[in-house]
């Protein structure tokens, strides 16, 4: 699994531009799939390492109007921190890994049809959903049977690039990275009236 390397798939331009929402797996997608677990005054503390890059990508496909939404079978504080620093559209966090329902309600809740969801995954949890939506995606440190079923392979594995990597493919293949990008700079030189340089 983790060192497994497989050749990028492109995504095509048509079935980009009908990616209205992309949801993410969080163990192995967002992360490397690792725990860190420890005991803080008495409690259990779950810890997990997250990528920047992919947070700029996240943030990107938002400022392009995608719905960006987070399904994960594991309930966990850290998740829901990086969830809101992310600012996406919804986090679902079920223990019992019920991902496809909760996708349907997402998909329901925002007017969606699932041809016009994308998903990226990479474990048997995930499988149900990505076996639903329009575009599948796997990371390299996918299994068999996620690789099996997704139309997209990525060449980053979870938690070391993968999400920036798709939010990167997604975007070109729409002809919107380099304007995101500009914009993104924009935003990032322009001082306001009264704050500091």
């Amino acid at each position: 699994m983790g060192g497994r390397t497989q050749r990028a798939t492109v995504i095509a331009a048509a079935a980009a531009k009908r990616v209205r929402l992309v949801g993410f797996d969080v163990d192995g997608v967002m992360t490397d799939g690792g725990l860190y677990l420890g005991d803080v005054a008495g409690k259990t503390v779950e810890f997990k390492r997250y990528d920047s890059q992919d947070g700029i990508g996240i943030h990107l496909l938002r400022k392009a109007g995608i719905k960006v939404v987070i399904i994960t079978g594991r309930v966990s504080e850290s998740v829901r921190l990086r969830a809101a620093d992310l600012s996406v559209d919804d986090l679902v966090q079920d223990k019992r890994a019920r991902k496809l329902p909760a996708l349907q309600r997402l998909l329901h809740k925002h007017k969606i049809s699932a041809a016009d969801a994308a998903f990226v995954g990479d474990d048997l949890p995930d499988l149900d959903v990505l076996r639903f939506v329009g575009l599948p995606v796997a990371v390299a440190n996918s299994t068999r049977e996620v690789r099996e079923a997704a139309h997209v392979h990525l060449e980053h594995s979870g938690g070391t690039g993968a999400v920036r990597e798709f939010a990167e493919q997604l975007l070109t293949a729409r002809d919107e990275w380099d304007g995101l990008v500009e914009a993104y700079l924009a935003e990032r030189r322009s001082v306001k009236k009264g704050s500091a340089a």
